[in-house]
């Protein structure tokens, strides 16, 4: 697999000589400061590949062109953005950029509740906490219907939560829900969130599901002409929030899109700890069953508790298990390889802990320096040891 480094861009407080130093030979990036629809320019692409070469590094993987919400729901101006999205997924395939990741969320990116959850280690860590969550959603954000979406006993222990929360508390987990992460190009106000999650009002999982297949059917044949392979990125957490339709989830809606677009160019990001926040996803399996599918790898790890929420673990720990996970990618290469495939799994070390001096200097949340040189020197350390035991 292609060792990759999360980079966004100029503004990175990770430099690119730094990712060059952590052993990273692939740059994953996105022109981040063009998040409106419009089409990224061949000479926007060249220049951030310059910028990327000049560090002696490759740009491997896209991650993210944004789908806008007017493609997601089909109403608006979407035949617009959906040509624009065309537009600038072949500028980045004529480019040369052979991986494309993508998500198809609604109104929230990936979402956490805590940014610095303590780890024994003393590090910290990124968490999801349902009750905060459902704290946040049914009696701060008072969505309509909210209430309804939870158990009685989950309600109970989030008026408990919030209970013991003062002011500053409840506006930071506002702030962690609501305004945006590493990545996710929309940040929002609380009127701002209510407006968008009532746009979605009516919609269903079946309906999200159409949408995106019919995304898929006009952009696979783009990804196709223009020699690159997209990967479409879990839901994460993979259930629904805010009462959405979340549909890139289980290994049924994986299933669902392979068979609804069998074009090889139609493929996955296999986020270890997006699918892993699930006790029914074995992720191992999942890159066992869709291994010819699988076109970019983030690897993470969680550590779930029974009620739905999860805490980053360290690389090697948590409920994945993430020696068999790179086991069977690796074997992929090589049926790949054996075949005359040359396409390779680019992967890079997704989040870390914050550790060491990293606390005390600005960095994006999920994406400190130490923490994703640790992962990755320890992820280096099984692909080796997988590789030569054969």
């Amino acid at each position: 697999m292609e060792q990759s480094w999360r980079w966004f861009g100029p503004s990175d407080p990770v430099p690119l000589a730094h990712v060059r130093q952590a052993g990273a030979t692939g740059v994953v990036t996105a022109l981040h400061h063009i998040y409106d629809g419009r089409v990224w320019s061949a000479e926007d692409i060249a220049a951030r590949q310059q910028v990327v070469a000049a560090a002696g590094l490759t740009w491997n993987v896209c991650e993210s062109i944004p789908v806008h919400t007017s493609i997601k729901l089909r109403t608006g101006p979407w035949r617009q953005y959906l040509d624009a999205w065309k537009d600038s997924l072949a500028n980045l395939g004529r480019a040369g950029v052979p991986t494309v990741c993508y998500n198809f969320m609604p109104v929230v990116d990936w979402t956490r509740t805590n940014l610095t959850f303590p780890m024994p280690s003393t590090g910290l860590a990124l968490r999801f906490d349902i009750a905060e969550f459902a704290a946040y959603d049914a009696f701060v954000l008072k969505r309509t219907g909210a209430e309804g979406d939870y158990p009685a006993a989950l309600l109970e222990r989030a008026r408990a939560v919030l209970a013991d929360k003062s002011a500053a508390e409840i506006e930071q987990l506002e702030t962690t829900i609501i305004a945006g992460l590493p990545g996710g190009e929309d940040s929002y106000t609380r009127d701002g969130i209510r407006d968008r999650i009532a746009a979605f009002e009516g919609v269903t999982p079946a309906d999200m599901r159409a949408n995106l297949i019919a995304f898929l059917n006009e952009v696979v044949p783009v990804a196709e002409e223009v020699g690159v392979r997209l990967g479409i990125h879990p839901d994460d957490p993979p259930f629904s929030l805010f009462g959405l339709p979340r549909i890139v989830s289980t290994v049924s809606d994986v299933e669902t899109l392979m068979a609804a677009v069998g074009h090889r160019a139609n493929g996955l990001t296999l986020c270890a700890g997006s699918y892993g926040s699930r006790p029914d996803n074995d992720v191992p399996a999942i890159a066992r069953r869709f291994g010819d599918r699988v076109h970019f790898v983030h690897l993470r790890n969680v550590s779930r508790d029974g009620d739905g929420s999860f805490t980053e673990a360290d690389h090697l720990a948590g409920d994945v298990n993430m020696v068999a996970l790179i086991a069977a990618l690796l074997a992929e290469e090589r049926r790949r390889a054996s075949s005359g495939e040359m396409a390779g799994i680019p992967m890079r070390p997704d989040h870390g802990h914050l550790l060491g001096f990293d606390g005390d200097r600005r960095s994006n949340p999920g994406y400190s320096y130490i923490g994703r040189l640790k992962g990755l020197a320890e992820l280096r350390g099984v692909m080796t040891a997988v590789e030569a035991l054969g």
